[in-house]
């Protein structure tokens, strides 16, 4: 495996530098940097800003040179010393990179964890309910979601979503409901729920009139209450929450019938819920990310060891089933946290909440929950539109693995065994699955960095996106090769990557030195 990683790594790095060359001649040939500066009237002016350009360029040697130039920088990376040269006004490339990279992975890792996890689950279910009025809805949206520019899904969401939604929390009477959207709510999500269960047709109307009823209850008491203004969970509902996903968690690892694995998940949801007044006491400490992740560790301890302690044949499994019990109720009481910090959130922005530009909002004075507030308030609209678009391709993708996987022979005799549908799914489709769209994840993280551009520019949001498209129109070639550097790393990383999941997701696949 580690000669296998090296031999990947030393390969990578000439595909890299082979790349860098050629993307640096066409950059170089793309135009000329010297063009605004010889539209100066001022001869002086023009003569310094040729002179300026040309040295800290080196346009007075040949583009081979330039690019060893360059690359000798670039590779002060790996002794701690990045030189990713200057920019045409003088600026340091280096500097915004570091600034612009952070920005952009975070705002990608968002669109893409999101886009994984809802595609592949609605991939998932589609193909176990082929050809079910919800399968052919589910491939009516993705298909118009994967036509939608980019752009024009930006625009629209800023309009449709963002400046609606503020002007919505500004109604006069406060924000509140019609009664035609309770209905057309509590109609959808019956519906949805009629078309996801299986069963007889008693026990779906059944289950699909209680989800539209407690839907239509909830609507009523948001609507009422204005709870859109002051929103919180507390305590009661996250008992409630931190249940169902004990039992959802349970039901997809071991099954409910496994009473250990049920019994984990509800001794770690219980220790979370006693925990949640404590921890209203603790985040208003000095919290910090680092303490934020400290506390996650911390949860995820918790639920291992609460599986193994429980003990059973099959410690192992009743630990996976705490350790994402844990994780879920930690998203729930983070969830229920930030919720707490929107209405102070709010009123600094003069009711305005939702923004549409920039990915933060300056000068804005508050503590750790009220800038990380912020911060996602500005990710939303962004991620959303990367999201969307990504979505498409997984859920497709991951239906086709998903249906190919459930009409092979050990599928068949897996049934044929008398084992549940469930540890059908899970245990030997859901895992084999998974290999074919490995390698669309890795393509897809990144091309959403290169795919960004259009949408940091709807945005106004200051990444890389922004400094590829400033460096392209100004003839600017250091920002531009930067911008291509890491989108050429972050592809031969994430190949690697993908070679290195094959290995663990099948284990007839062995990665060797041969």
């Amino acid at each position: 495996m580690l000669t296998f990683i090296v031999r990947r790594i030393i390969a990578s790095l000439f595909i890299v530098i082979g790349a860098s060359f050629i993307a640096f001649v066409l950059v170089a040939n793309a135009g000329d940097p010297l063009a605004r500066a010889a539209q100066s009237q001022d001869p002086t002016v023009r003569a310094q800003l040729t002179r300026s350009i040309t040295e800290s360029l080196n346009l007075d040697q040949n583009v081979v040179v330039r690019f060893f130039l360059w690359l000798k920088g670039v590779g002060g990376c790996f002794v701690g010393k990045c030189d990713f040269g200057k920019t045409i006004q003088g600026g340091d490339v280096t500097d915004n990179l570091g600034t612009y990279l952070l920005v952009s992975l975070r705002l990608v890792l968002a669109a893409t964890v999101l886009a994984l996890v809802i595609g592949v689950a609605i991939g998932i279910i589609t193909a176990i309910k082929q050809y079910s009025g919800f399968d052919y809805a589910v491939t009516f949206m993705v298909f118009l979601f994967f036509s939608l520019p980019t752009f024009w899904l930006g625009i629209i969401l800023k309009d449709l979503v963002a400046i609606k939604f503020n002007n919505f929390l500004n109604l006069p009477g406060g924000p509140t409901f019609s009664a035609t959207w309770f209905i057309i709510m509590s109609v959808f999500f019956g519906l949805l729920t009629f078309s996801i269960l299986s069963g007889t047709l008693l026990r779906k109307l059944a289950i699909s009139l209680a989800v539209a009823l407690g839907v239509f209850l909830i609507a009523f008491y948001i609507s009422e209450t204005h709870w859109l203004l002051n929103p919180s969970l507390g305590l009661p509902v996250i008992i409630v929450l931190s249940a169902l996903i004990a039992c959802g968690v349970t039901t997809l690892t071991a099954g409910l019938k496994n009473r250990r694995a049920l019994l984990s998940a509800l001794i770690t949801a219980g220790i979370g819920c006693a925990l949640w007044y404590p921890l209203q006491i603790f985040f208003h400490d000095g919290m910090s990310f680092g303490k934020l992740m400290l506390l996650l560790l911390i949860a995820l301890v918790v639920g291992i060891v609460v599986g193994i302690l429980v003990g059973g044949d099959d410690r192992s499994l009743n630990a996976r089933t705490g350790a994402f019990t844990a994780l879920g109720v930690a998203i729930i009481i983070f969830v229920d946290r930030m919720m707490r910090a929107w209405s102070t959130y709010s009123s600094l922005l003069n009711g305005r909440p939702l923004r549409t530009q920039g990915q933060v909002t300056p000068n804005l004075q508050g503590d750790f929950w009220i800038t990380t507030t912020d911060v996602l308030v500005h990710l939303f609209l962004p991620t959303i539109t990367l999201m969307v678009i990504s979505l498409a391709t997984h859920s497709r993708y991951a239906r086709a693995s998903m249906l190919e996987v459930l009409n092979q022979d050990y599928i068949r005799t897996a049934r044929a065994k008398g084992l549940t549908e469930r540890t059908v799914i899970m245990r030997h489709a859901f895992r084999n699955a998974l290999i074919p769209i490995t390698t669309i994840i890795a393509f897809d993280v990144a091309g959403l960095v290169g795919g960004a551009v259009v949408t940091e520019s709807v945005y106004q949001y200051r990444a890389m996106g922004q400094m590829f498209q400033q460096g392209l129109l100004q003839v600017d070639p250091n920002p531009v090769m930067a911008f291509f550097l890491v989108n050429a790393v972050l592809v031969v990383l994430m190949n690697l990557v993908a070679d290195l999941a094959y290995a663990a997701l099948d284990p007839r696949i062995r990665v060797t030195s041969s």
